[in-house]
């Protein structure tokens, strides 16, 4: 989700959407349109006591999709404070650039206090920049470097990479306060409250593969339950699915930049017996021109013939239980057995060889490219279509809804519904607001303990459809 265009110019980002297209056979580029005013009047009624001031008089259908689009402006604008936060990660936890100690949540927060861990920020931040000033072939550093020039920061002088080391130690700061903050709100949040935490936070694109697996948990319960039947999903969505560089757990940044959801959440399916592999169709649905150009050179490629090599690491370091490790390295194991082969991983580096564990998949092009990239805003947007064959069967969208309030939800919520077909189902691990009755209902709830002492638990809302 990225509206900051900091390495590809604007004739790219199109000229390759329109490729995807043709790739796949596709007549038509499926449109995004913003809700209308009808649509949202349940959600306008529903939150009346809480609107933003520009809404608090009844809205025109002019004056409705002024606001909407300005809205989805701004939440565009937060994919660059994302961006900061992504470069901050890198610089709390990259190894490619230096063999400094790694600034964990612990060191985090005593940055500013402790002389030791100013010391590794300092020297950690040195380092980023010399990395930045020479990229070499570092596809993620090149991107990170792009956008801090996007923002006016050089790299020519001793003057300059001194401006740049600041802004980094800056952000640093900045991401030890938020968190600080985040650490107080969940004393006392309750479940919904949890799944709108990052309201005011940068839109991110990191991802992992914790949730990837807590939805192929959520699903094989469905199937258990005979709530969802075999072959019963041809079209799916995926929502936000991710570029995994220089994440907030561990910031690994020893690979290219990745997408591995579609792929992960399509094995599944496969296993499971839901989808045909010879005869589906994928779209990711993001805001961001990075995460859907990656894709749409992704099936390009893969329509040349080349498979798409995904790096799988997980680290052990989190702290889980063994019980959780144990089922999640079961499958793990597996994973893309369904629609690649294996493939020969990248070397982790030795500092960091001991937690984490790592396999490659090289999946096969007649997988990746089916794979279709949207540019959509699923707050204020869904597809266009009211054919029962232009709606999907499924959506999936994890770490995506907590970046916004409750009335955002809502919204999100009917766009989900206007995109399903009639007994459809939407998977998240952020609860929507419920505030407001639509016709999509939660209808199972998958609780996985991923630790004991203190217990955490991670969930997966099941909604579906209503006929």
């Amino acid at each position: 989700m990225k509206v900051v265009k900091v390495t590809y110019p604007l004739r790219l980002t199109i000229s390759l959407l329109a490729l995807a297209l043709s790739i796949t056979g596709v007549s038509q580029q499926p449109k995004a349109v913003f809700i209308p005013l009808d649509a949202a009047q349940p959600t306008l009624k529903g939150f009346s006591d809480t609107l933003p001031p520009e809404l608090r008089s009844p809205p025109d259908a002019e004056a409705w999709s002024f606001w909407v689009k300005t809205q989805d402006s701004a939440i565009r604008q937060r994919l660059e404070k994302g961006e900061e936060d992504t470069l901050t990660n890198l610089l709390r936890w990259g190894v490619t650039f230096t063999d400094e100690y790694q600034i964990d949540r612990e060191y985090l927060s005593k940055y500013g206090t402790s002389t030791l861990v100013n010391a590794f920020a300092e020297k950690r931040a040195n380092d980023l920049v010399r990395a930045l000033s020479s990229p070499g072939a570092n596809e993620g550093m090149q991107q990170m470097r792009a956008y801090l020039v996007h923002r006016g920061y050089s790299f020519k002088t001793p003057e300059d990479r001194a401006k740049v080391k600041r802004h980094l130690l800056e952000n640093l700061a900045h991401m030890r306060d938020e968190f600080a903050e985040f650490r107080e709100k969940l004393k006392t949040a309750d479940l919904s409250e949890e799944s709108q935490l990052y309201a005011q936070r940068g839109i991110s694109l990191d991802s992992n593969l914790w949730p990837d697996y807590a939805l192929d948990r959520s699903l094989g319960e469905l199937v258990k339950l005979g709530m969802i039947k075999p072959g019963s999903v041809r079209r799916i969505a995926i929502i936000g699915p991710g570029l995994d560089f220089a994440n907030k757990e561990f910031g690994n940044d020893f690979y290219p930049p990745q997408s591995t959801q579609p792929f992960a959440v399509l094995d599944s399916l496969i296993r499971l017996g839901l989808t045909d592999a010879r005869n589906f169709e994928l779209y990711t649905l993001d805001i961001s021109p990075s995460v859907n150009i990656h894709i749409a050179r992704t099936q390009k490629n893969a329509a040349d013939g080349k498979p798409y090599v995904v790096q799988l690491p997980w680290n052990s370091e989190v702290p889980f239980s063994q019980e959780y490790f144990t089922a999640f390295e079961n499958w793990w194991q597996t994973l893309g057995d369904q629609i690649g082969t294996p493939a020969k991983p990248v070397l982790v580096p030795v500092k960091l060889a001991q937690n984490v564990h790592i396999r490659a998949v090289s999946i096969r092009p007649d997988i990746a490219k089916r794979i279709t990239p949207v540019d959509m805003n699923a707050v204020f947007q869904h597809l266009d279509g009211t054919d029962a064959d232009q709606k999907f069967d499924l959506i999936i969208g994890t770490n995506i809804f907590i970046y916004y309030g409750a009335f955002e939800q809502s919204l999100a919520r009917a766009n989900l519904s206007a995109m399903l077909k009639p007994g459809g189902f939407a998977l998240s691990n952020d609860m929507l607001a419920d505030k407001v009755p639509t016709r999509l209902l939660e209808v199972h709830r998958t609780n996985l303990e991923v630790r004991s002492d203190p217990q955490i638990i991670e969930h997966v809302y099941c909604y579906q459809r209503e006929p």
